[in-house]
């Protein structure tokens, strides 16, 4: 059951229920703006830049990023504006991250106000911010405790961190005795060197070597394979760490029978049972994390992108019987300052009001919509799979950057998940019209390339 928070809470008084309604983030009756996420968001006048051009980005930004000719101005909801004023819609959400959509009044207000009280201080001191965004984590999930950090990558390095201090604590700190971590071939779990290593594709090895040591990859959804190499390693295991539903590995859920493999392996081991939720957790798939839809609970779990509703943040989430992090162990400057954990609190409470029903919903209708259109074009598209707003359409003989491009030429903005699946990960706010949109236009792109 979601619950809302209040900064004035005491924070020994779990399960930090609120009983008055002039807290900001009370149980309330549907406010007119969660009514108004069912109802279409009506334009807004699009304003190109008048300033003079700005320095030329690929001269002075490193080459990260094959980025698309266009650059945006402004959103409203799940619409985006680009500096010439052509209006789209946004299934791309910063991929997977404005959980609010673009310019919404509570997330607005949030930040605002927090930027005018304080926006950071040190972890030297006590943040009411992030302690009650903790709570709020704490008590709509199996974790015990949380550490804040920055970014997707930022939470899984500390998740791989702690799976190995608490091996190390059960087995000796011995320097030669290695712990391993298993993960899954077409994986993703970030860019630092240890999160790259933890993702299963060679591609993002390439250059980066040596890796490392202490992975080791099993196929996605294969629980047989998963229990042998398991006990292949034997007392070494460490942690299995998981995607529930693969997104950049081409929008693949998991099986139940996998993760309640998995589960078991590590009740029988001691070792850890972690989950990425970086992409699919904080309502993308229509439930409040990715793992709710596995049957099995985890003893860690990872967050980011859609948190903060666009504003960065990280959060690694782990069980008391693992929380074994002590002062100088790991740390972040920025991980879970006023303005951050703010933000996360603004994410949180719409949640609460309305917005994860919403996901549900629009997620079914999206599917079904994106089904009915893969029987019509079976030529072109091979699959359509996902949860909730998180969907891939696996194309056959089309590369999904051609599809992304002449969907964006008509005004419709996508992300591929690899070289023939196209993702769809709308703000969780888009409405059924809105949905209905995506979908008309989606269908013109593939008329298109099945002709």
């Amino acid at each position: 059951m979601a619950l809302a928070f209040s900064l004035s809470t005491p924070l020994a008084a779990r399960p930090f229920l609120v009983s008055g309604a002039s807290s900001p983030f009370a149980p309330r009756q549907p406010s007119p703006r969660s009514a108004a996420i069912r109802a279409p968001v009506k334009a807004v006048a699009a304003q190109p830049q008048q300033s003079p051009a700005p320095p030329d980005l690929d001269s002075v930004v490193m080459n990260t990023y094959a980025r698309y000719a266009v650059a945006m101005s402004h959103g409203n909801g799940a619409e985006l504006f680009d500096t010439r004023g052509k209006r789209y819609l946004d299934c791309v959400a910063g991929i997977a991250t404005c959980t609010l959509g673009h310019a919404h009044p509570a997330l607005i207000k949030a930040v605002t106000n927090q930027m005018s009280r304080v926006n950071h201080v040190s972890n030297l001191y006590y943040i009411p911010e992030q302690a009650a965004l903790a709570a709020w984590l704490v008590s709509n999930s199996p974790a015990d405790k949380v550490f804040f950090c920055n970014s997707g990558g930022e939470a899984n390095e500390a998740a791989i961190k702690l799976a190995r201090k608490y091996w190390h604590i059960r087995h000796g700190s011995d320097p030669t005795n290695i712990p391993v971590i298993i993960t899954a071939h077409q994986s993703f779990h970030g860019r630092t060197l240890a999160t790259l290593t933890a993702t299963g594709q060679p591609k993002y090895h390439r250059n980066w070597w040596p890796l490392v040591p202490g992975f080791q990859y099993v196929t996605y959804n294969d629980a047989a394979e998963l229990k042998q190499l398991a006990d292949s390693i034997g007392d070494n295991l460490a942690a299995i760490l998981m995607e529930a539903c693969q997104g950049e590995g081409g929008i693949h859920p998991a099986s139940k029978q996998f993760f309640a493999t998995a589960r078991q392996i590590c009740d029988d081991t001691g070792a850890l049972l972690m989950c990425d939720e970086v992409q699919v957790g904080v309502g993308r798939t229509g439930k409040l994390w990715g793992f709710d839809h596995t049957g099995v609970q985890p003893d860690v779990f990872t967050l980011a992108k859609g948190l903060g509703g666009g504003v960065p943040i990280g959060a690694m989430c782990c069980t008391a019987k693992c929380d074994v992090f002590e002062p100088g162990d790991h740390a972040s400057t920025f991980g879970g300052n006023p303005l951050a954990t703010a933000a996360g609190l603004a994410v949180a409470n719409q949640l609460d009001s309305g917005v994860l029903q919403n996901a549900e919903q629009r997620g079914a209708q999206l599917m079904t919509g994106l089904q009915n259109l893969a029987r019509k074009f079976s030529s072109v598209v091979k699959e359509v799979r996902g949860l909730g707003l998180i969907l891939g359409v696996e194309l056959q003989g089309i590369a999904a950057s051609d599809v992304v491009a002449k969907a964006m030429d008509r005004g419709l903005l996508l992300v591929p998940a690899g070289k023939h699946v196209v993702r769809f990960v709308p703000p969780l706010v888009i409405s059924h019209q809105q949905v209905e949109s995506v979908l008309s236009i989606f269908e013109t792109v593939l008329s298109d390339v099945a002709a």
